[in-house]
């Protein structure tokens, strides 16, 4: 009796082709795992077409619940962004791709877990991280990095053994997809000087054909996480939804990336995610009004960290663990409204409220009810300055040439 495997099937072009290699490489059984993040495909189709192309059994798991709450939200409360510019939409879906798959394998009693990752890229180090770190007893196959074919190759492949595939060579590009975005690789997009031609984006509007009109919307959160738009409550999945379908229209959420790769390589990858990029856009003004400087400056290298950790594929190491439980507890009072202008491919911030404000009209006004006591700032620049001053009467007197090629005074005045 032949083994069984599990395979995180996409229906795409590698994860089809591996049902079939699978088959002949290894004489094992396929079990097709489809996990609905978001993806926005005709699931029945998909499940079909693994039954079709050779799998024993086809899974199709609804999981946009689970990765909303335990992913996204935590990803946007953390302000995630990595390089400054990636919301880490595929990133994030490959540790609970990688539990989900387990819990299968596990179920089924298979000796394997199978992916379709190649060997340049960042999701084969996720997968397996991922799934060395709650199940190491399981052997993990990635077809796609053995087989050593080319793309067109593997086209060829599909092709001899009646394989169905949603590419082609002329039109190469590869896609992956979820709630929080859009990735799009390949063809023409690998030359960092070629524009991205029209035909690669589906959930963006170009800015030049977004609407004349300028949009306004508001975007209420609850401890750093969003709940309301225009006023309306909403579940997670609906609002994410919502926000990728109206900031889209107005042509927001296109990147275009010079990104590192975890495997030391440099790649040009574009995304579209247009309610990734409102909702960090509103919850950084929120926090903003809500957080100290401090609070601020050191969640700003959080980010950073929490970042790199999701896209260097450790989300089930103890130091997410732990940071995870720091930006929970910087929540707390990140609690109000934003309002933003949606016009021809920018999303601005238009204003925003919060009954934890820790901005004081009393204090910033210049006008009437200015609350700050302007007599107090000559004592306290007194002091903030005395170790400038200390230090530059010490040391800076004798030196040939200062900071910034000025040279130094022989006295200075006053003392």
């Amino acid at each position: 009796m032949a083994e069984k495997i599990v395979l995180a099937y996409s229906g795409g072009l590698d994860t089809s082709v591996a049902i079939k290699w699978l088959q002949e490489k290894y004489n094992m059984d396929v079990i097709a795992v489809t996990i609905d993040v978001g993806n926005e495909r005709d699931f029945t189709a998909v499940r079909q077409k693994a039954l079709d192309t050779g799998a024993i059994k086809a899974v199709v798991i609804d999981a946009k619940e689970l990765f909303v709450r335990h992913f996204i939200f935590p990803a946007l409360q953390a302000n995630a962004l990595y390089e400054g510019q990636y919301p880490l939409a595929t990133a994030l879906s490959r540790p609970l791709m990688a539990k989900l798959l387990v819990d299968i394998a596990i179920e089924e009693n298979a000796a394997a877990i199978a992916h379709g990752c190649t060997g340049k890229g960042n999701d084969q180090v996720r997968f397996e991280v991922g799934i060395n770190a709650l199940a190491p007893e399981l052997k993990i196959i990635a077809p796609a990095r053995e087989w050593g074919m080319t793309r067109e190759e593997t086209i060829d492949y599909a092709k001899k053994h009646g394989i169905p595939i949603p590419i082609t060579v002329s039109s190469p590009y590869s896609l992956d997809e979820c709630l929080w975005g859009r990735a799009i690789e390949c063809g023409i997009l690998e030359d960092p000087w070629t524009e991205p031609p029209e035909d690669a984006f589906t959930w963006t509007k170009s800015p030049v054909n977004a609407p004349d009109k300028p949009v306004y919307i508001e975007i209420g959160f609850d401890k750093g996480l969003p709940v309301t738009v225009d006023g309306q409550e909403m579940d997670g999945i609906s609002l994410i939804q919502q926000l990728n379908e109206l900031a889209g229209e107005h042509g927001i959420g296109r990147i275009d990336h010079i990104e590192n790769r975890l495997i030391g390589i440099k790649s040009r990858e574009i995304y579209e995610a247009p309610a990734a990029t409102v909702l960090l856009q509103a919850h950084q003004a929120l926090e903003a009004m809500t957080l100290s400087k401090d609070q601020l400056r050191f969640k700003q290298k959080v980010a950073v960290e929490c970042a790199d950790i999701i896209y260097n594929g450790l989300w089930f190491s103890s130091l997410n663990r732990d940071l995870a439980t720091y930006v929970i507890s910087s929540q707390r009072y990140v609690t109000g409204t934003v309002r933003l202008k949606l016009f021809k491919g920018h999303s601005t911030i238009a204003g925003r409220k919060s009954p934890k404000s820790l901005y004081s009209l009393g204090l910033a006004t210049y006008d009437k009810g200015d609350e700050f006591d302007q007599s107090h700032a000559s004592g306290f620049i007194h002091i903030w300055g005395l170790p400038v001053r200390t230090q530059a009467q010490i040391q800076l007197l004798g030196e040939p040439e200062g900071p910034l090629g000025i040279t130094a005074p022989e006295k200075i005045e006053g003392d």
